[in-house]
């Protein structure tokens, strides 16, 4: 038996951050509605087995609900005005999400390109990936020795390490909405 007084409130909580009644659950999980409505009361404690066979209903592994943190410690949302521009250059603008966040895997960016700005002629190169949606104009990406220019809706994906080049060659600003693993930012 798991001796720990709290598996009935956290159970009930990643439920509910899982968006499941206990009735769906209990379905899912091959278990009674009542099985899950006495754990989440503390007035049983499951096996390991059981609760394994409750939690593969949502799915998550006993590790991860034991360890995983279902309140968030720092900042979630962010405001316009919490997103720092990072940009080097005239007529661009990166907001990024996220600045302060410890241990950020990622980097999003909200980029602005105006007409003609450019992200210079030597080609940027960095580790990771990236990718990024077109949300407003166009924009003229090349990727190692390919050049395309992408419109309202169009994306890209590419490994960050190929030399790589941003030039706004429309009449409109161009937005883009970008991610890149990891942060170079």
């Amino acid at each position: 038996m798991i001796d720990n007084d709290d598996i009935g409130q956290r159970l009930q909580l990643v439920r509910k951050i899982y968006g499941l009644t206990q009735r769906e659950l209990s379905r899912r999980a091959g278990v009674t509605n009542g099985t899950i409505s006495l754990i989440e009361q503390n007035r049983v404690s499951p096996s390991i087995s059981s609760l394994k066979k409750i939690l593969d209903g949502i799915p998550l592994s006993i590790s991860e609900f034991f360890t995983l943190d279902l309140v968030p410690t720092e900042d979630v949302f962010f405001r316009a005005n919490e997103m720092p521009d990072i940009a080097i250059g005239d007529n661009i603008i990166m907001r990024l999400l996220g600045r302060k966040t410890k241990g950020r895997l990622m980097q999003i960016l909200h980029e602005c390109y105006e007409p003609g700005a450019d992200t210079g002629e030597s080609m940027l190169r960095h580790e990771g990936e990236e990718g990024g949606i077109i949300i407003k104009g166009s924009i003229q990406l090349t990727v190692g020795d390919r050049v395309e220019v992408l419109y309202n809706g169009d994306g890209y994906y590419f490994n960050s390490r190929l030399p790589h080049r941003f030039l706004n060659t429309g009449s409109d600003t161009c937005e883009i909405i970008s991610a890149n693993s990891p942060p170079s930012f």
